[in-house]
């Protein structure tokens, strides 16, 4: 890395200002009941739902606990600035800030960045197709618990990891430990407890990926495969960004007090403040 690229990294920025986010217009996939609520309690049962009745567990215990083997495998590979991308109740972010490590978690629920911040861990509230601090100079990015998922579209979210890393940055995303799976659908967050019918949130769009099936998107991506493994259960992949595209550093300075544009039905609310960075 060059001494102008060190100047400029997420590793010398001081991340100390408040930040705007947006409030919410509508519902949105992980920001309403029951998710909301499930975080507060840090319990289940919590699921994705499919139109036809297929149900996939979501951990929420796993989540709201502290890191555990297969997560800090993940965070041993580490390089650098670290942003996690869809940080849930922050146990990886306050895990690398324990160890000193510059890390910003980003997630769409409010409950999820605030027990982050409690946890002490800086946090934003905000997706990550929305301009984010240090774009193109973050050193990890991690996707984990699914995450691969967000959006539906597993190529569009490679091309935004691709923006937000620096040009050898390092992607670390959770693979579904099923090889074959390769699924694109659309989900409901519920809550279903004995003797109820269950508490829906919003549907989105959702994407479920083996190893095999994200190698090969990356691949047609321009991105190298490093290493991949499993433990705990749990597979993981690590990818190496290969962009060597300029990239416009100033388009939003991380010290700035930023005002988000509407990306994906959310308005500006300049007088709200989730977390401070």
């Amino acid at each position: 890395m060059s001494t102008a690229h060190e100047t400029t990294s997420p590793r010398a920025v001081a991340l100390d200002r408040p930040v705007p986010v947006a409030s919410v217009s509508a519902p949105r996939p992980w920001a309403a009941d029951p998710y909301s609520e499930a975080l507060v309690t840090g319990r289940g049962p919590l699921f994705l739902r499919r139109a036809d009745g297929w149900l996939l567990p979501l951990e929420v215990e796993r989540w709201c606990a502290r890191a555990d083997a297969a997560d800090m495998s993940v965070l041993e590979h580490c390089e650098g600035a670290v942003l996690d991308v869809g940080c849930g109740p922050g146990r990886l972010v306050a895990e690398l800030a324990a160890r000193g490590r510059p890390t910003l978690g980003v997630d769409v629920s409010e409950a999820a960045v605030a027990r982050t911040v409690r946890l002490g861990g800086q946090a934003l509230h905000r997706s990550v197709f929305e301009p984010l601090p240090a774009e193109g100079r973050w050193n990890t990015i991690l996707l984990i618990d699914g995450n691969i998922g967000i959006g539906g579209d597993p190529t569009a979210l490679l091309r935004r990891m691709s923006q937000l890393l620096d040009g050898n940055g390092l992607l670390i995303a959770e693979t579904v430990p099923d090889s074959e799976v390769d699924e694109r659908l659309t989900v409901h967050v519920v809550s279903i407890t004995a003797g109820t019918h269950g508490t829906a949130g919003p549907p989105f769009p959702w994407a479920r990926l083996g190893t095999p099936a994200l190698l090969r998107l990356a691949t047609r991506a321009d991105w190298r495969p490093e290493r991949q493994w499993t433990t705990g259960g749990r597979s993981f992949v690590a990818l190496r960004n290969r962009s060597d595209r300029t990239r416009s550093i100033a388009a939003e300075p991380p010290n700035s007090t930023a005002v988000i544009k509407s990306q994906r039905d959310r308005n500006v609310s300049p007088d709200r403040v989730v977390a401070e960075l």
